[in-house]
């Protein structure tokens, strides 16, 4: 589908006339602020000079897949925040402001005047979000993070563990960032509906290892639940659940005895469906390396849309693993309406996935595109209210771009 719209169109959304001030940078804050963009938010980005780190890491200047992903929407302005006379420009913004976001290492945002105290003084109804890679105290609370850190000393590469030798493997997304872009989307909205009721902003704080570790809670930590009980020589062996078969790979689920019983029969294998291995849930989970491997025998045999066929006829829970280029032209994400197209300035035509959630009453505004470097500083500034005259001072002295 072809997108055309302007970031200067009228607000829709559900979050129509909330206005966010996004200072932060890389991946998780600018995607979490980038959901809310999505949803209507009137999104200012803040930017050094130098601009986002992101948007130089792909051979077109200044802008990136990844920069388009997580800033689609927001306008630009860059500032110099260690320049004095910045500070003056930043509380304008601030103080008519929703929520200020930042993802700044500790100590950088006090150092700089804007920590949430401070903020939350002069605008107490401000939701203020403070993005770490592990917290503010503790022993890695100073050093630099990556995803791969906080994938390292969650556990989840444990969890994703190669089930024969035992080594640990990262997963191949940065899902540390984006995981903790949700879960700050979906605290944000929160403050503000708490403002509804109370009239009072706050400072929310969340962390990539915070939520990495809650993510995997439910299945991932399953062995180290009970206390007093843990199963400390756990190692994950669970199968990648990816199937070969003549030709092409499929992914499939047999959980429940009907679907385990359709699963037999779809690949010729009856004899398997009363196998003392196997006739309950339990014991096929007991059994579980066998029960694969046999069926992974038994697929190998058979074309992939034949025995899909034939376990979708069967109601049993299995579909292709596809490419990512297969992924653009699958029936199922067509039907979904799941990929627009966009002018990219900086770029040229683009793909983008739509905002997964849709809402009924307050429709989210067609995808718009990312902005240039500072592309609206002055018109930010202008509305502000500072002159032609106070603007090109600033400019001359660097403090904005």
């Amino acid at each position: 589908m072809t997108t055309e719209n302007s970031n200067d169109d009228p607000p829709v959304g559900p979050l129509a006339g909330i206005r966010i001030i996004d200072a932060t940078s890389v991946v998780s804050g600018p995607a979490a602020m980038g959901m809310l963009a999505d949803q209507g938010a009137d999104v200012i980005k803040i930017e050094s000079p130098k601009g986002d780190i992101m948007r130089h890491r792909g051979p077109d200047p200044d802008m990136t897949p990844g920069f388009v992903a997580c800033n689609r929407g927001k306008k630009s302005v860059t500032l110099d925040l260690k320049k004095p006379e910045v500070a003056e420009i930043l509380w304008r913004l601030l103080e008519g402001a929703d929520v200020f976001a930042q993802n700044y290492r500790p100590g950088v945002i006090e150092r700089l005047g804007f920590d949430a105290d401070t903020v939350l003084k002069r605008n107490p109804g401000l939701v203020y979000l403070s993005i770490s890679g592990v917290g503010n105290s503790g022993p890695y609370a100073d050093k630099r993070v990556y995803d791969p850190v906080v994938q390292a000393l969650s556990g989840i590469a444990e969890v994703q563990a190669d089930a024969d030798t035992g080594r640990p493997r990262m997963i191949r997304t940065i899902v540390a960032d984006k995981t903790t872009a949700a879960f700050a989307a979906q605290a944000v909205t929160a403050a503000l509906l708490s403002r509804v009721r109370t009239g009072k902003g706050q400072h929310v704080e969340i962390s990539m290892l915070d939520t990495i570790v809650s993510y995997i809670w439910p299945e991932g930590m399953a062995p180290f639940t009970k206390v007093g009980a843990e199963d400390l020589e756990h190692r994950s062996s669970a199968h990648d659940m990816i199937f070969p078969t003549s030709d092409g790979y499929i992914t499939l689920g047999a959980v429940s005895d009907p679907e385990w019983k359709a699963l037999c029969e779809a690949v010729d294998r009856p004899e398997l469906i009363d196998d003392p291995r196997f006739v309950t849930a339990g014991l096929r989970n007991t059994n579980r390396q066998e029960r694969l491997e046999t069926i992974e025998a038994a697929l190998g045999e058979v074309c992939r849309d034949e025995i899909l066929a034939k376990l979708q006829a069967a109601d049993v829970p299995s579909a292709p693993v596809l490419s990512r280029w297969e992924m653009l032209d699958n029936d199922q994400v067509k039907a979904n309406d799941l990929i627009h197209e966009l002018d990219q300035p900086g770029m040229g035509r683009v793909r983008q996935a739509r905002p997964a959630a849709r809402f009924s009453e307050t429709p989210q505004p067609a995808l718009r595109p990312a902005r240039m470097l500072g592309e609206d500083t002055e018109g930010v500034l202008s509305e502000l209210g500072f002159s032609d005259a106070e603007i090109a001072a600033f400019r001359d002295s660097g403090a904005v771009g």
